[in-house]
C-alpha cells in the first residue's frame, strides 16, 4: 500500500511513496480532504454513540474522564496533522483501548481506528496495529455477557476486512488518478513547449528572411548611392550633375523597396482599411454581438502601433468568445492628446487575472500582447474579477514626425 502526499495522519498512506513537505500541505486533493474528513466524523460518531449511555446516566459515569480526553486527544492530532503521527496514533490506541477494557461498547470506534492505521502507518506497521485491535475487540466482546459466540468474531473481523480491502483499493485509485495527471500534465507541457519553439522557429526565419531581403536590396542600394555621392564630390559639374541623377534614381528605388517591406508586414486587414475600420470588422466577424466606438479625430500611426491594437482587439475578443459566456462586449478606440488607447470590455464571468495557472504552466495570449504594447512604448491593463466582466485597456503614445502606413 501507498503513503498519501497528504500531511494529515488520517490521509491515505497505503503504498504512495512519501513526498517533500510542501507538496503535502499544497497537493492535497478534494478527495482525500473528504476521506480525511469522513474518518474524522466516523470516529467521532461512534466515539459519542459509545459515550452516549453514560452521558444519560444509564451507563458508568467512570469512562467519561477518559472518553472526552480520548476525543481532546484525538482532536489535537486532526489539527496538527502531524507528519509523524506515530506517538499521536499511541496515545489515541492507548486511551481508546483502557475505554474497551472498561466497557466493550467501545469496541465500534475500532472501525476508523483502522482507517488511521492504514492511512497513516507503513505496511509493516498498519496491518499487524488493524490485526492487534480486531483482537482486542474480539476479547472485548468475549468478557462480555454472553461470552465469545461467532457473531462477535465474524463482525470485528468483517469490519477489518473490509477497512483493508477499502484502503488498497482508494490508494490504487488514487495511484492510478495521480499517473493520469501527471500524463495530461506532460502533454500539456509539451503542447505549449512546442507551441513556443515553433514561434521562436517563426520569428528567426522571418528575421532571416528580411536580412536577406535587406542585403539584396537596400544595403546594395545605399552602397551604390555612397559611391555615386563620392564620385560626385570629384568629377566635373556635368559628371556630378549625373552622378546625383544616379543617386535620386537609386534612392526612388530604395525607397520603393522600403515600402514593400512595410506592406508585407502590414496584416491583410489593414491592407484596405484604416485602424479605425479594421477593427470595426473584426469585431463584427469575432464576435457579432459586441459593439465599437471610435472616439476622437483618427489620425495616421506608425504601421507597428497599427498591428499592435488589431492583434490585441483580436486576441481579446478570441477569449471573450472562448471564456467569458458574456452577454454583451464593446470595443472602444480613441485618439486622444499625444496617445491612442483602446479598450475592450465584456460583461462576462471575469477571472482573476493575478492568479497563477493551476498547473503553472505559461501562456503566451495577453502576455504576448502585454509585451508587444510595452515594446512600443505603452501600457497594457487588465482588470477583472470572477462574476464582474472584464476591461483589456492599452495606450500608446503618437510619436509625431513618424511615417505611419498612409504615409508609406
Amino acid at each position: 500500500m501507498t503513503r498519501d502526499p497528504a500531511p494529515d495522519a488520517t490521509a491515505p498512506r497505503a503504498g504512495v511513496r512519501g513526498r517533500r513537505a510542501h507538496e503535502r500541505v499544497a497537493g492535497e486533493a478534494p478527495s482525500l480532504r473528504l476521506v480525511r474528513l469522513a474518518v474524522h466524523g466516523a470516529f467521532y460518531t461512534l466515539l459519542a454513540v459509545a459515550l452516549g449511555p453514560a452521558l444519560l446516566g444509564a451507563g458508568s459515569p467512570a469512562v467519561l474522564a477518559p472518553g472526552l480526553l480520548l476525543a481532546a486527544a484525538y482532536g489535537a492530532g486532526a489539527v496538527r496533522r502531524t507528519r509523524r503521527p506515530g506517538a499521536w496514533l499511541t496515545a489515541v490506541t492507548g486511551l481508546w483501548l483502557a475505554l474497551l477494557v472498561m466497557d466493550h461498547g467501545f469496541s465500534y470506534v475500532a472501525f476508523p481506528l483502522f482507517f488511521l492505521f492504514l492511512y497513516a502507518l507503513p505496511v509493516r506497521w498498519s496491518l499487524p496495529a488493524v490485526a492487534a485491535c480486531t483482537a482486542a475487540v474480539v476479547a472485548a466482546q468475549a468478557a462480555a455477557p454472553g461470552g465469545l459466540t461467532a457473531a462477535k468474531v465474524i463482525g470485528p473481523v468483517a469490519g477489518a476486512a473490509v477497512a483493508v480491502l477499502t484502503a488498497y483499493g482508494y490508494a490504487a485509485l488514487y495511484r492510478e488518478t495521480r499517473r493520469r495527471q501527471r500524463l495530461i500534465d506532460d502533454l500539456v507541457r509539451t503542447r505549449d513547449e512546442l507551441a513556443a519553439a515553433q514561434r521562436e522557429a517563426g520569428r528567426l526565419a522571418e528575421r532571416q528572411r528580411l536580412a536577406r531581403e535587406i542585403h539584396d536590396t537596400l544595403a546594395q542600394g545605399l552602397s551604390s548611392i555612397v559611391l555615386l555621392a563620392r564620385a560626385a564630390e570629384t568629377a566635373d559639374t556635368g559628371t556630378a550633375r549625373a552622378r546625383m541623377r544616379e543617386v535620386a534614381r537609386t534612392a526612388s528605388d530604395n525607397l520603393a523597396e522600403a515600402r514593400r517591406f512595410v506592406q508585407a508586414l502590414t496584416p491583410p486587414a489593414l491592407d484596405d482599411a484604416t485602424l479605425p475600420e479594421a477593427l470595426r470588422r473584426v469585431t463584427a466577424r469575432a464576435l457579432p454581438t459586441a459593439a465599437f466606438h471610435l472616439d476622437g479625430e483618427p489620425c495616421a500611426l506608425p504601421v507597428e502601433t497599427e498591428v499592435a491594437l488589431l492583434r490585441l482587439t483580436q486576441e481579446a475578443l478570441t477569449n471573450v468568445a472562448r471564456h467569458a459566456r458574456a452577454d454583451r462586449a464593446a470595443v472602444t478606440l480613441s485618439y486622444l492628446d499625444g496617445q491612442v488607447t483602446l479598450d475592450v470590455y465584456d460583461d462576462g464571468v471575469g477571472f482573476t487575472p493575478d492568479a497563477p495557472a493551476a498547473d503553472g504552466r505559461r501562456t503566451f495570449g495577453l502576455h504576448g500582447m502585454r509585451e508587444r504594447i510595452t515594446e512600443l512604448g505603452g501600457t497594457l491593463t487588465v482588470e477583472s474579477a470572477p462574476g464582474e466582466g472584464t476591461a483589456v485597456a492599452a495606450a500608446l503614445p503618437v510619436r509625431t514626425g513618424v511615417i505611419g502606413t498612409e504615409a508609406a
